[in-house]
């Protein structure tokens, strides 16, 4: 069921929902959050579509804001919305609120949707596309509980991450961090079966990727060890390879769906490690609600290295060669291209208050 509402206000689009809800027969509220999507009409297809999907295992109210831009001077300075209210099976298994703002009620989106949120429910805001520097300064942002963005989106991905770090607030996310948990859940378990030592890493997978850098920050942060980051045709990430003690271990992935595992010693395995769609994405992201310390300490590791990108570049260390020794006898860190260009990104030290204990192992979270 479909109301259209032009030039309303918050009460009547709180009215329709009640009245939508009746006419199908479901005056009660079932659902767990509420969705915030600000994003533009050409994205706004695909975002409603990926929450949809994903209501279907976390029923929720989605409102989805765009800000509509005004061809006149006069246009400019008046104020309307426009709303769609969805309910019943054109909303999934939730309800959904399209809210079209022109004119000044634009710069004033918390106003219209303060009103509209589910009460006692969690809040999560969404970005497909250009999201805030700082989302949790965002008017829509501080509404939420978590706040979920996509460095893939933007046009310069790997110097997004680095403002995403020195703006980072609990309950911050990333859909490209959420595209690696699935790579970082098979390294976990591929170290699990192998008592050893890693000594080096390698990542691969296309340039301008910023899941290929937060899974190389994942891992130098976590091993303390050199990353090497390299260079594929894609499709996303498609490989990472371990130089450890006891031989190699290599996670290939060459056509995005399905990848091998080699361990030293043991037969090749085939795992099923296919790309995910957003509405996957999503689903996982509302599981937890929670901060993604994880998440955090990644992003602050990397912060370090894209700094240190600027001095000039040596040679890179060779996947399976244990790392150089320094006359203090710590290992030295290789320096790689600019990260822009995605070229090989070194690792430095981070500071001790910020990192977590050194391991050797990875342990999945």
């Amino acid at each position: 069921m479909k109301i259209d509402l032009t030039d309303t206000t918050a009460g009547k689009v709180n009215k329709a929902l009640v009245q939508g809800r009746r006419a199908i027969g479901t005056p009660a509220v079932g659902m767990v959050l509420t969705l915030v999507i600000v994003t533009d009409e050409e994205n706004a297809y695909d975002a409603l579509k990926a929450a949809g999907d994903a209501s279907h295992e976390h029923p929720s109210r989605t409102l989805v804001v765009i800000k509509r831009v005004s061809r006149s001077p006069r246009d400019r300075t008046a104020s309307r919305l426009d709303a769609e209210v969805r309910v019943g099976a054109d909303a999934g298994s939730g309800e959904t609120v399209v809210l079209r703002l022109y004119g000044e009620v634009a710069d004033h989106a918390d106003s219209v949707v303060l009103p509209l949120l589910l009460p006692d429910a969690p809040v999560v805001v969404w970005w497909p596309v250009n999201a805030p520097l700082d989302p949790a300064k965002d008017p829509l942002g501080a509404l939420a509980q978590r706040r979920v963005t996509d460095t893939y989106s933007s046009e310069q991905p790997v110097r997004e991450l680095s403002a995403r770090a020195d703006a980072y607030t609990p309950g911050d996310t990333d859909l490209s961090w959420t595209r690696i948990t699935p790579w970082r859940s098979m390294l976990a378990a591929a170290l699990d079966q192998v008592v050893c030592e890693v000594k080096a890493v390698e990542v691969e997978g296309e340039e301008f990727n910023p899941s290929c850098e937060l899974l190389a920050m994942w891992l130098a942060d976590r091993l303390d060890v050199p990353v090497k980051r390299s260079l594929s045709a894609g499709p996303g990430l498609t490989a990472v390879r371990l130089a450890t003690s006891e031989g190699a271990i290599a996670l290939d992935r060459a056509d995005g769906s399905l990848a091998t595992l080699s361990i030293d010693g043991q037969p090749d395995r085939a795992v099923a490690l296919k790309r995910r769609d957003t509405a996957e994405l999503i689903a996982e992201e509302l599981r937890r609600l929670d901060p993604d310390d994880t998440y955090a300490s990644a992003l602050r590791f990397g912060v370090e290295r894209l700094n240190a990108s600027a001095s000039p570049a040596t040679e890179p260390v060779p996947e399976t060669s244990a790392p150089e020794a320094s006359p203090k006898g710590e290992p030295v860190t290789h320096a790689a291209a600019a990260p822009q260009t995605a070229a090989e990104v070194p690792t430095t030290e981070a500071a001790p208050q910020e990192r977590p204990p050194l391991k050797k192992r990875a342990k999945a979270t």
